[in-house]
C-alpha cells in the first residue's frame, strides 16, 4: 500500500512530494532527488503503524 508525503529539501528548502510504501515497515530511509533543486536527499521516513502518520526528515547526502 502506498500514500504520499512531504519532505523539504535539506539543500534549498523547497517542499517535496514523495511516495511512501506502507508494507515496507515503520523505519525507512533512502535517497530522493529535489524536484526543484535535483540534488539528493537523505529521507528518513517513521510511519506510525496505529495512525498511519508518516514524519520524513531529510539530510544532505554526501
Amino acid at each position: 500500500m502506498q500514500t504520499t508525503a512531504e519532505f523539504y529539501c535539506a539543500y534549498c528548502g523547497e517542499e517535496n512530494t514523495t511516495f511512501v510504501d506502507l508494507s515496507a515497515g515503520s523505519y525507512q530511509s533512502y535517497v530522493e532527488d529535489c524536484q526543484v533543486c535535483c540534488r539528493p536527499n537523505i529521507l528518513y521516513i517513521q510511519v506510525d503503524e496505529e495512525t498511519l502518520d508518516i514524519d520524513i526528515q531529510t539530510e544532505y547526502e554526501g
